[in-house]
Protein backbone atom coordinates (compact mmCIF):
# COMPACT_ATOMS: atom_id res chain seq x y z
CA UNK A 1 0.00 0.00 0.00
CA UNK A 2 1.08 3.61 -0.73
CA UNK A 3 1.92 5.29 2.12
CA UNK A 4 2.14 8.90 0.34
CA UNK A 5 -1.75 10.96 0.10
CA UNK A 6 -3.50 10.90 -3.38
CA UNK A 7 -2.94 14.31 -4.74
CA UNK A 8 -5.73 16.25 -6.26
CA UNK A 9 -7.02 19.26 -8.05
CA UNK A 10 -10.53 20.39 -7.94
CA UNK A 11 -12.22 21.91 -11.05
CA UNK A 12 -15.46 24.14 -10.37
CA UNK A 13 -14.46 24.16 -6.46
CA UNK A 14 -17.44 26.08 -5.39
CA UNK A 15 -17.31 26.89 -2.25
CA UNK A 16 -15.40 24.04 -1.96
CA UNK A 17 -17.67 20.73 -0.79
CA UNK A 18 -15.18 18.31 -2.60
CA UNK A 19 -12.40 20.17 -1.34
CA UNK A 20 -13.41 19.31 2.01
CA UNK A 21 -14.59 16.00 1.65
CA UNK A 22 -11.27 15.31 0.05
CA UNK A 23 -9.41 17.03 2.61
CA UNK A 24 -10.91 15.26 5.80
CA UNK A 25 -10.25 11.69 4.16
CA UNK A 26 -6.71 12.30 3.73
CA UNK A 27 -5.86 13.61 0.16
CA UNK A 28 -4.04 16.59 -0.75
CA UNK A 29 -5.53 19.34 -2.67
CA UNK A 30 -3.17 20.68 -4.61
CA UNK A 31 -5.16 23.70 -6.58
CA UNK A 32 -8.91 24.49 -6.76
CA UNK A 33 -10.27 26.63 -9.65
CA UNK A 34 -13.42 28.52 -9.05
CA UNK A 35 -14.40 31.84 -11.11
CA UNK A 36 -17.58 33.02 -8.18
CA UNK A 37 -16.00 35.87 -5.89
CA UNK A 38 -18.02 35.27 -3.02
CA UNK A 39 -17.91 31.14 -3.19
CA UNK A 40 -13.99 32.16 -3.50
CA UNK A 41 -14.04 34.08 -0.71
CA UNK A 42 -15.90 31.06 1.17
CA UNK A 43 -13.21 29.08 0.27
CA UNK A 44 -10.36 30.83 1.09
CA UNK A 45 -11.66 31.10 4.51
CA UNK A 46 -12.05 27.38 5.27
CA UNK A 47 -10.14 25.83 3.28
CA UNK A 48 -6.63 27.50 2.45
CA UNK A 49 -3.77 26.10 4.66
CA UNK A 50 -0.58 27.39 4.35
CA UNK A 51 0.66 26.67 0.91
CA UNK A 52 -0.87 23.17 0.75
CA UNK A 53 -3.77 24.26 -2.05
CA UNK A 54 -3.77 26.97 -4.01
CA UNK A 55 -6.88 28.86 -5.41
CA UNK A 56 -7.46 30.20 -8.96
CA UNK A 57 -10.24 33.05 -9.04
CA UNK A 58 -10.40 32.76 -13.33
CA UNK A 59 -12.77 31.32 -15.74
CA UNK A 60 -11.34 28.26 -16.16
CA UNK A 61 -11.87 28.42 -19.82
CA UNK A 62 -9.23 31.63 -19.97
CA UNK A 63 -6.96 29.24 -17.54
CA UNK A 64 -5.04 27.22 -19.81
CA UNK A 65 -4.36 23.31 -17.99
CA UNK A 66 -1.02 23.67 -19.24
CA UNK A 67 -0.11 26.43 -16.50
CA UNK A 68 -1.87 24.15 -13.91
CA UNK A 69 0.74 21.42 -15.30
CA UNK A 70 3.54 23.55 -14.91
CA UNK A 71 2.84 24.46 -11.51
CA UNK A 72 1.87 21.91 -9.55
CA UNK A 73 2.70 18.22 -11.18
CA UNK A 74 6.01 18.82 -12.70
CA UNK A 75 9.61 17.54 -11.35
CA UNK A 76 7.70 14.12 -10.47
CA UNK A 77 4.78 15.05 -8.81
CA UNK A 78 1.71 13.24 -10.29
CA UNK A 79 -1.88 14.61 -10.45
CA UNK A 80 -3.87 11.37 -9.31
CA UNK A 81 -7.36 12.52 -9.06
CA UNK A 82 -9.26 15.55 -11.21
CA UNK A 83 -12.36 16.35 -9.21
CA UNK A 84 -15.16 18.79 -10.07
CA UNK A 85 -18.90 19.49 -11.04
CA UNK A 86 -18.96 21.92 -14.21
CA UNK A 87 -22.14 24.49 -13.92
CA UNK A 88 -25.53 22.45 -14.06
CA UNK A 89 -28.04 24.70 -14.50
CA UNK A 90 -28.10 23.96 -18.06
CA UNK A 91 -28.63 20.35 -17.58
CA UNK A 92 -31.35 21.21 -14.77
CA UNK A 93 -34.81 19.26 -14.43
CA UNK A 94 -36.11 22.36 -13.22
CA UNK A 95 -35.62 24.11 -16.83
CA UNK A 96 -38.90 23.34 -19.29
CA UNK A 97 -38.97 22.43 -23.02
CA UNK A 98 -35.63 23.12 -24.85
CA UNK A 99 -34.25 25.26 -22.32
CA UNK A 100 -30.51 24.59 -21.66
CA UNK A 101 -29.81 23.09 -25.21
CA UNK A 102 -27.74 25.80 -26.49
CA UNK A 103 -26.39 27.00 -22.61
CA UNK A 104 -22.66 27.96 -22.90
CA UNK A 105 -22.27 26.24 -19.61
CA UNK A 106 -22.62 22.66 -21.47
CA UNK A 107 -19.60 23.37 -22.93
CA UNK A 108 -17.55 23.47 -20.01
CA UNK A 109 -18.02 19.77 -19.13
CA UNK A 110 -15.75 19.67 -22.31
CA UNK A 111 -13.41 22.14 -21.07
CA UNK A 112 -13.25 20.07 -17.87
CA UNK A 113 -11.91 16.61 -19.85
CA UNK A 114 -9.51 18.99 -22.00
CA UNK A 115 -8.01 19.96 -18.10
CA UNK A 116 -8.42 15.58 -18.03
CA UNK A 117 -6.58 15.02 -21.13
CA UNK A 118 -3.31 17.05 -19.97
CA UNK A 119 -3.08 16.34 -16.47
CA UNK A 120 -3.58 12.77 -17.27
CA UNK A 121 -4.64 11.93 -13.61
CA UNK A 122 -5.46 8.12 -12.75
CA UNK A 123 -8.79 8.80 -12.27
CA UNK A 124 -11.18 11.47 -12.62
CA UNK A 125 -14.98 11.73 -11.40
CA UNK A 126 -17.35 14.38 -12.39
CA UNK A 127 -20.75 15.28 -10.55
CA UNK A 128 -23.63 17.01 -12.05
CA UNK A 129 -27.28 16.53 -12.34
CA UNK A 130 -29.49 14.18 -13.41
CA UNK A 131 -30.46 16.35 -16.40
CA UNK A 132 -27.48 15.71 -18.10
CA UNK A 133 -28.49 12.33 -19.00
CA UNK A 134 -31.94 13.87 -20.83
CA UNK A 135 -31.74 13.07 -24.88
CA UNK A 136 -31.46 16.83 -25.49
CA UNK A 137 -27.86 16.84 -23.59
CA UNK A 138 -26.85 13.49 -25.31
CA UNK A 139 -24.24 15.68 -27.76
CA UNK A 140 -22.52 16.55 -25.01
CA UNK A 141 -22.32 13.50 -23.11
CA UNK A 142 -21.57 11.79 -26.32
CA UNK A 143 -18.80 14.14 -27.45
CA UNK A 144 -17.14 14.08 -23.50
CA UNK A 145 -17.04 10.03 -23.52
CA UNK A 146 -15.33 10.07 -26.83
CA UNK A 147 -12.79 12.34 -25.79
CA UNK A 148 -12.03 9.92 -22.84
CA UNK A 149 -11.69 7.36 -25.12
CA UNK A 150 -9.39 8.98 -27.26
CA UNK A 151 -7.39 10.25 -24.34
CA UNK A 152 -6.87 6.43 -22.90
CA UNK A 153 -9.17 6.33 -20.29
CA UNK A 154 -12.35 3.89 -19.47
CA UNK A 155 -15.18 5.81 -18.57
CA UNK A 156 -17.61 4.02 -16.49
CA UNK A 157 -21.50 4.46 -16.82
CA UNK A 158 -23.00 7.37 -15.25
CA UNK A 159 -24.44 6.45 -12.03
CA UNK A 160 -27.35 8.40 -9.80
CA UNK A 161 -26.65 8.23 -6.76
CA UNK A 162 -28.99 9.46 -3.81
CA UNK A 163 -27.45 11.16 -0.96
CA UNK A 164 -29.84 9.59 1.96
CA UNK A 165 -28.87 6.21 0.35
CA UNK A 166 -25.49 7.04 2.13
CA UNK A 167 -26.34 8.13 5.62
CA UNK A 168 -26.96 12.29 4.90
CA UNK A 169 -30.08 13.58 6.38
CA UNK A 170 -31.03 14.38 2.65
CA UNK A 171 -33.17 13.40 -0.57
CA UNK A 172 -30.57 14.38 -3.19
CA UNK A 173 -30.06 12.85 -6.46
CA UNK A 174 -26.84 13.23 -8.78
CA UNK A 175 -24.83 12.23 -11.57
CA UNK A 176 -21.27 10.58 -11.22
CA UNK A 177 -18.92 9.71 -13.86
CA UNK A 178 -15.72 7.78 -13.29
CA UNK A 179 -12.96 7.72 -15.26
CA UNK A 180 -10.15 5.32 -14.88
CA UNK A 181 -6.65 6.09 -17.05
CA UNK A 182 -6.55 2.40 -19.40
CA UNK A 183 -2.91 1.60 -17.61
CA UNK A 184 -4.17 1.88 -14.02
CA UNK A 185 -5.55 -1.34 -12.36
CA UNK A 186 -8.59 -0.33 -10.55
CA UNK A 187 -9.09 -2.38 -7.17
CA UNK A 188 -13.14 -1.08 -5.60
CA UNK A 189 -16.60 -1.75 -6.62
CA UNK A 190 -17.87 1.23 -8.27
CA UNK A 191 -20.01 2.86 -7.35
CA UNK A 192 -20.13 2.06 -3.39
CA UNK A 193 -22.65 0.12 -2.09
CA UNK A 194 -25.53 2.32 -0.56
CA UNK A 195 -25.32 2.43 3.37
CA UNK A 196 -28.77 2.97 4.27
CA UNK A 197 -31.98 2.15 3.22
CA UNK A 198 -35.81 2.24 3.33
CA UNK A 199 -37.48 -0.35 5.91
CA UNK A 200 -38.22 -2.51 2.61
CA UNK A 201 -34.57 -2.71 2.01
CA UNK A 202 -33.27 -3.37 5.24
CA UNK A 203 -35.44 -6.01 5.47
CA UNK A 204 -33.90 -8.11 2.58
CA UNK A 205 -30.40 -6.47 3.49
CA UNK A 206 -30.06 -6.68 7.64
CA UNK A 207 -26.68 -4.53 7.14
CA UNK A 208 -28.48 -1.32 6.02
CA UNK A 209 -29.13 1.51 8.43
CA UNK A 210 -32.97 3.59 8.26
CA UNK A 211 -32.50 6.81 6.14
CA UNK A 212 -30.94 9.92 8.30
CA UNK A 213 -33.99 11.83 9.05
CA UNK A 214 -34.34 15.91 9.15
CA UNK A 215 -34.96 16.09 13.02
CA UNK A 216 -30.71 15.19 12.75
CA UNK A 217 -30.54 18.99 11.57
CA UNK A 218 -32.27 20.47 13.28
CA UNK A 219 -31.64 19.08 16.46
CA UNK A 220 -28.65 21.17 17.28
CA UNK A 221 -29.27 24.43 18.43
CA UNK A 222 -27.13 27.03 16.43
CA UNK A 223 -25.13 29.77 18.41
CA UNK A 224 -26.34 32.86 17.61
CA UNK A 225 -23.57 34.48 16.80
CA UNK A 226 -22.82 31.94 14.07
CA UNK A 227 -23.01 34.65 11.21
CA UNK A 228 -24.90 31.79 8.86
CA UNK A 229 -27.26 31.88 11.85
CA UNK A 230 -29.97 33.50 9.44
CA UNK A 231 -32.92 33.12 7.20
CA UNK A 232 -35.12 35.45 4.76
CA UNK A 233 -37.26 38.39 6.19
CA UNK A 234 -40.98 37.53 5.84
CA UNK A 235 -43.83 39.63 5.26
CA UNK A 236 -46.09 39.99 8.23
CA UNK A 237 -48.70 38.26 5.76
CA UNK A 238 -46.30 35.36 4.54
CA UNK A 239 -45.10 34.84 8.51
CA UNK A 240 -49.43 34.09 9.20
CA UNK A 241 -49.48 31.82 6.62
CA UNK A 242 -46.58 30.19 7.84
CA UNK A 243 -48.43 30.08 11.45
CA UNK A 244 -51.62 28.38 9.57
CA UNK A 245 -49.44 25.56 7.93
CA UNK A 246 -49.50 22.23 10.08
CA UNK A 247 -46.14 21.75 11.91
CA UNK A 248 -44.02 18.88 10.91
CA UNK A 249 -44.50 18.55 6.89
CA UNK A 250 -47.87 20.81 6.23
CA UNK A 251 -47.99 21.92 2.58
CA UNK A 252 -49.21 25.26 1.29
CA UNK A 253 -52.63 23.94 0.67
CA UNK A 254 -52.86 23.19 4.21
CA UNK A 255 -52.76 26.36 4.99
CA UNK A 256 -55.50 27.51 2.91
CA UNK A 257 -53.78 30.08 1.20
CA UNK A 258 -54.17 29.84 -3.14
CA UNK A 259 -52.37 31.83 -4.97
CA UNK A 260 -53.98 33.38 -8.25
CA UNK A 261 -51.30 31.30 -10.26
CA UNK A 262 -52.57 28.28 -8.04
CA UNK A 263 -56.31 28.62 -8.98
CA UNK A 264 -56.82 26.70 -12.02
CA UNK A 265 -53.80 24.21 -11.13
CA UNK A 266 -51.85 22.56 -8.31
CA UNK A 267 -48.33 24.31 -9.17
CA UNK A 268 -45.39 23.33 -7.22
CA UNK A 269 -46.97 21.56 -4.56
CA UNK A 270 -43.56 21.96 -1.98
CA UNK A 271 -43.63 25.73 -2.27
CA UNK A 272 -44.28 27.36 1.36
CA UNK A 273 -44.23 23.76 2.80
CA UNK A 274 -42.50 22.42 6.11
CA UNK A 275 -40.04 20.17 6.35
CA UNK A 276 -40.85 16.89 7.54
CA UNK A 277 -38.41 16.14 10.45
CA UNK A 278 -39.41 12.37 10.47
CA UNK A 279 -38.05 11.95 6.90
CA UNK A 280 -34.69 13.20 4.87
CA UNK A 281 -34.78 16.83 4.09
CA UNK A 282 -35.70 17.85 0.29
CA UNK A 283 -32.74 18.30 -2.10
CA UNK A 284 -30.92 21.51 -1.54
CA UNK A 285 -31.12 23.93 -4.31
CA UNK A 286 -29.64 27.18 -4.56
CA UNK A 287 -32.65 28.56 -3.77
CA UNK A 288 -32.80 26.57 -0.55
CA UNK A 289 -33.27 29.37 1.88
CA UNK A 290 -36.08 30.28 -0.30
CA UNK A 291 -39.60 28.87 0.79
CA UNK A 292 -41.39 30.15 -2.53
CA UNK A 293 -39.25 28.06 -4.01
CA UNK A 294 -40.00 24.49 -2.31
CA UNK A 295 -40.42 22.66 0.89
CA UNK A 296 -37.98 24.88 2.79
CA UNK A 297 -39.88 26.31 5.73
CA UNK A 298 -38.87 25.38 9.78
CA UNK A 299 -40.51 22.54 10.61
CA UNK A 300 -42.54 24.24 13.50
CA UNK A 301 -40.65 27.98 13.42
CA UNK A 302 -42.71 30.36 11.14
CA UNK A 303 -39.51 31.28 8.59
CA UNK A 304 -37.59 29.14 6.14
CA UNK A 305 -34.61 27.46 7.16
CA UNK A 306 -31.47 29.20 8.14
CA UNK A 307 -28.11 29.15 6.03
CA UNK A 308 -26.67 27.34 8.96
CA UNK A 309 -29.41 24.61 8.59
CA UNK A 310 -29.60 24.44 4.98
CA UNK A 311 -25.84 23.50 5.42
CA UNK A 312 -26.33 21.13 7.98
CA UNK A 313 -28.39 19.23 5.08
CA UNK A 314 -24.85 19.32 3.15
CA UNK A 315 -22.94 18.05 5.71
CA UNK A 316 -20.72 20.68 6.14
CA UNK A 317 -19.25 21.26 9.63
CA UNK A 318 -20.75 24.41 11.83
CA UNK A 319 -17.23 25.65 11.44
CA UNK A 320 -17.45 26.58 8.16
CA UNK A 321 -18.61 29.57 7.27
CA UNK A 322 -20.23 31.03 3.78
CA UNK A 323 -19.40 34.36 2.78
CA UNK A 324 -21.40 36.70 0.67
CA UNK A 325 -24.62 37.21 2.26
CA UNK A 326 -28.06 35.74 2.02
CA UNK A 327 -28.65 34.74 -1.26
CA UNK A 328 -25.24 33.96 -2.27
CA UNK A 329 -24.42 32.26 0.59
CA UNK A 330 -27.52 29.96 -0.19
CA UNK A 331 -26.38 29.57 -3.53
CA UNK A 332 -22.96 28.29 -2.78
CA UNK A 333 -24.66 26.03 -0.17
CA UNK A 334 -27.10 24.40 -3.07
CA UNK A 335 -24.29 24.03 -5.72
CA UNK A 336 -21.98 22.14 -3.19
CA UNK A 337 -21.24 18.64 -3.24
CA UNK A 338 -22.47 16.85 -0.13
CA UNK A 339 -19.23 16.32 2.20
CA UNK A 340 -19.87 13.50 3.56
CA UNK A 341 -21.38 12.02 0.18
CA UNK A 342 -17.61 12.90 -1.50
CA UNK A 343 -15.78 11.32 1.63
CA UNK A 344 -17.90 8.07 0.36
CA UNK A 345 -16.97 8.10 -2.97
CA UNK A 346 -13.64 9.45 -2.82
CA UNK A 347 -12.48 6.52 0.33
CA UNK A 348 -13.80 3.76 -2.67
CA UNK A 349 -11.45 5.76 -5.31
CA UNK A 350 -8.53 6.07 -2.94
CA UNK A 351 -8.94 1.73 -1.72
CA UNK A 352 -9.21 0.98 -6.04
CA UNK A 353 -5.81 2.90 -6.48
CA UNK A 354 -4.57 1.39 -3.42
CA UNK A 355 -3.89 4.73 -1.66
CA UNK A 356 -3.42 3.78 2.46
CA UNK A 357 -5.24 7.05 4.10
CA UNK A 358 -4.29 8.28 7.42
CA UNK A 359 -8.24 9.17 8.36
Amino acid sequence: MKENRPNCIDLFAGAGGFSLAAKNVGFKVSAAIEINNHACTTYRQNLIEGNSTKLYQKNILELAPEEIKHAHFMDGAVCDIVLGGPPCQGFSVHRIKDAGIDDPRNKLILRYFEYVAVLKPKVFLMENVPGILWSRHKKFLDAFYAEGKKAGYQLMQPVTLDARDYGLPQRRKRVFILGIRSDIEFNSVWPPAATHGIEKEIEKNSSLHPWIPATEVFKDSVPEDDENNIHMNHSSDLIEVFKSTPLNGGSRRDSNRVLPCHEKHNGHKDVYGRIDPTQPGPTMTTACINPSKGRFVHPTEHHGITLRQAARFQTFPDRFVFKGGLIAAGEQIGNAVPVKLGEVLLRTIAEGLNFKLDK
